[in-house]
């Protein structure tokens, strides 16, 4: 499915691309429902009503839930049924998790009911648009999902906003109570008929959706390290014969190839790596952290694609329980259980760490003088009475610690639940909520390996960078000043992290070499 336009996306019977989901959650689209998504759940809806009206039980339409299944509701208790379960099941606890988080979760739920396979109302998957459109982000904390029965607490939580109940905050950032904000904007309050209680709580929408989001960020930070590995290639007086292309046709991984290309291009035409290309250079080889930069940039992409597959696979996915088959059968199934999504989030943080901890290698060579070529040592301005950017590498070195610990996988514990009738769950949203933190560092960490390799850069002066690294030089001058004796690091840092999240810096660079992939 693809963005109808700068203000909204289309949400149908197909599936949602990765570039919808980011366009809603972290760019503040719209949404607006197919016609033919509006007919598909009426007609879906028509079997539920069937289902309640029949004098023989069915999960999740006239029973209770979970290990409570075998209780039959009668039909004047079943809206205080939907209700209680959206009120019992909205239990997170902790911090609020990110507005872009929740809109993701809440589209991919839309996604899900407007395929018409869950029979709720067209009147509830509208609530859900209407929030989306209007900007109103319900409150979710960072505990309460174990990642299989679904996100079941921070699913319950948005559940809880269309009814009118909990807070939300507002487009604005306001702390209000739904019934409020919805009041604000001429809506509705939701009151839930049968079926339609679990239809909102049973998906992998929140995992799913921070994969989304990281997929989207890890295909920048792979490029920006290609940027950050060439200017640490070009400041060390490294060379750049070993990222040709006959060179990498030998070992044909496909990551690999597309790393060692962009890295190429980077240091194509540098004053720098010509003047130490002839034969008086009696170095042999580079460093592994140099010359396997495209090996290990090459690994994370291909870890990305396979991710980027299966989150396609899952965007595709109609995931409830019961279901309404495509034959009008409500069947009870186990397609919430978040393994597949799980797995790929903590091989994610896994390359998170790895790419993060051979950009450290790369500073740290930066700093020592017996490796760095000629440079002062930790790139001081005048060593001993200045530290230069010693620090900055105890900062990298810090982060790379915590992200190898984050690499530890969350999909590997299980822990039972619900009187053991859920006895194994995949704690994917623990995954997806440590992956958020690692990009975080990995971005850091990317940003000081550039700030440090610019500075060593300057250094090299009168010799000036290629044209592709000095583009991405110019970009982070307009913001972080060059060498100088000793001042305040932590501004510069900052400023680097800003500029290298913001796009800026790939940007710069693919403008100068015709593009990176």
């Amino acid at each position: 499915m693809t963005i109808a336009s700068t203000e909204s996306v289309t949400v149908g019977v197909e599936p949602l691309s990765i570039a919808d989901v980011v366009a809603v959650a972290r760019h503040g689209c719209g949404v607006r429902l197919t016609d033919e998504s509006l007919a598909a759940m009426a007609a879906s809806r028509a079997h539920i009503d069937e289902l309640a009206a029949a004098t023989t039980p069915v999960y999740g339409v006239s029973t209770g839930f979970g290990a409570l299944a075998t209780r039959h509701i009668a039909p004047e208790l079943r809206t205080a049924l939907q209700r209680s379960l959206i009120r019992s099941h909205a239990a997170g606890s902790g911090p609020e998790v990110e507005r872009e988080v929740v809109r993701a979760l809440m589209l991919l739920r839309l996604s899900t009911l407007a395929t018409g396979r869950t029979g709720v109302r067209p009147r509830v998957a509208q609530a859900y648009a209407d929030l989306l459109t209007a900007g109103i982000t319900p409150v979710v904390h960072e505990y309460g999902s174990l990642g299989c029965s679904g996100d079941l607490a921070p699913l319950a939580h948005c559940a809880l906003a269309i009814c009118g109940e909990g807070p939300v905050r507002s487009a604005d950032g306001r702390l209000v109570d739904a019934a409020q904000v919805l009041a604000e904007h001429g809506l509705e309050p939701v009151v839930l008929a049968e079926k339609e209680g679990l239809a909102l709580i049973n998906g992998t929408d929140g995992m799913l959706g921070m994969l989304a989001l990281a997929i989207t960020d890890l295909d920048h930070l792979t490029r920006l390290a290609d940027i950050g590995a060439a200017m640490s290639v070009e400041g060390l007086l490294g060379t750049d014969r070993v990222f040709a292309a006959d060179l990498q046709a030998l070992r044909p991984q496909v990551g690999q190839a597309v790393s060692a290309a962009n890295i190429h291009a980077l240091l194509a035409g540098s004053p720098i790596v010509a003047s130490h290309a002839g034969p008086e250079d009696t170095r042999v080889q580079d460093a592994y952290s140099l010359r396997c930069s495209p090996q290990v940039a090459g690994a994370v992409r291909d870890t990305v694609d396979h991710a980027r597959l299966v989150a396609e696979r899952e965007l595709a996915s109609a995931i409830d329980n019961p279901v309404v088959t495509p034959a009008g059968d409500v069947s009870s199934n186990g397609n919430f259980h978040g393994a597949p999504v799980a797995y790929v989030l903590d091989f994610l943080a896994i390359v998170a760490a790895d790419l993060a901890s051979i950009s450290e290698r790369r500073t740290d060579r930066f700093l020592d003088k017996a490796r760095n070529n000629g440079l002062p040592p930790f790139l001081a301005d005048d060593p001993g009475l200045d530290s230069g950017m010693m620090i900055a590498q105890y900062t990298q070195a810090a982060i790379v610690s915590e992200l190898k610990r984050l690499a530890v996988p969350a999909s590997v514990d299980s822990i039972p639940s619900s009187a053991m009738q859920e006895d194994h769950v995949s704690m994917g949203w623990s995954a997806a909520r440590k992956l958020r933190r690692s990009i975080d560092g990995l971005t850091r960490v990317l940003a000081i390996e550039i700030l440090t390799a610019a500075r060593g850069i300057d250094m090299r002066a009168p010799l000036e960078p290629g044209p592709g690294t000095g583009a991405v030089l110019a970009a982070l001058r307009s913001t972080v000043s060059g060498p100088g004796p000793d001042r305040f690091l932590a501004p510069d840092i900052e400023a680097a992290v800003t500029v290298a999240a913001s796009g800026a810096l790939v940007a710069a660079a693919a403008a100068a070499v015709g593009g990176l992939r």
